[in-house]
């Protein structure tokens, strides 16, 4: 089994954004592997070592993105491809991504796809779905659990509306993963030591046979407009006293502030 892990480098959501006339300030602004692509390649990794799969990893970006690729490749992925295009420097929507992938897909005949079911900077769970579309493959999202049935077809389970649902997929085949599916492993320092060594393939649009008018750049179909602070939540009130002395008070605050009884 071939699989094809996404990758996508984002703004660390962990520390404090800044955002001044609408626009985020990129001063100080640190950069890490999307969460939720870190648990597709966790789950590329496991593949490999339960069921001999052969791993590849692809990552859109410019130089920058190398030690993301390296980190990956300690957690145990095979092989690794940046598209590293000028016309891609800056965010272009997810179906310009896909439309890339589905290139990249193309060129390695991969029996399987693995991304994360979301990026944490933009969070619109498009890119993999779309990828499939054009790709004419199916596509299961929010995965929790990948089994190998056998070469031709595997078993997911994913999060739904009312529960988990397990479906079986013929291969070739799209998963988003969500980040319930595994805990992403800490590489042990051999594996640091010898992703410094292993190549990083490099291309662009044009090795991959496209162009950026090609996958949808030169004309979007939306932009972003505007970033604005989130405002904060109020302190909340504490109540204390017996259940009989609380339930006054909440009653009290309902019927007098809220207006709600």
């Amino acid at each position: 089994m071939k699989i094809l892990a996404t990758v996508k480098k984002v703004v660390d959501v962990e520390l404090n954004i800044h955002i001044e006339n609408g626009a985020i300030v990129e001063d100080g602004l640190q950069y890490v592997i999307n969460a939720w692509d870190e648990n597709a390649v966790e789950a590329a990794v496991q593949l490999k070592e339960n069921n001999g799969a052969q791993t590849t990893l692809v990552s859109i970006g410019g130089q920058d993105n190398t030690d993301m690729i390296r980190k990956c490749y300690a957690m145990g992925i095979d092989d690794a491809i940046l598209i590293d295009d000028p016309s891609l420097a800056a965010p272009a929507e997810a179906c310009v991504y896909a439309r890339v992938l589905q290139k990249v897909y193309e060129k390695g005949d991969y029996d399987l796809i693995i991304t994360g079911k979301q990026a944490q900077d933009t969070d619109s769970g498009q890119t993999g779905i779309m990828l499939a579309q054009y790709l004419d493959l199916p596509c299961v999202s929010n995965v929790i659990a990948i089994e190998v049935v056998d070469d031709t077809k595997i078993s997911v389970s994913r999060l739904g509306d009312t529960g988990t649902e397990i479906v079986e997929l013929a291969l070739p085949a799209v998963v988003t993963v969500s980040d319930s599916i595994n805990e992403p492993r800490l590489p042990a320092m051999r594996g640091i030591m010898m992703a410094k060594k292993k190549k990083i393939q490099t291309m662009d649009l044009a090795e991959l046979g496209t162009s950026f008018d090609a996958v949808g750049g030169g004309t979007p179909n939306s932009e972003i407009v505007e970033f604005m602070t989130s405002k904060s939540r109020q302190a909340g009130q504490k109540f204390e006293g017996d259940a009989a002395e609380i339930t006054a008070q909440v009653v009290n605050l309902l019927a007098n502030e809220a207006k709600v009884l």
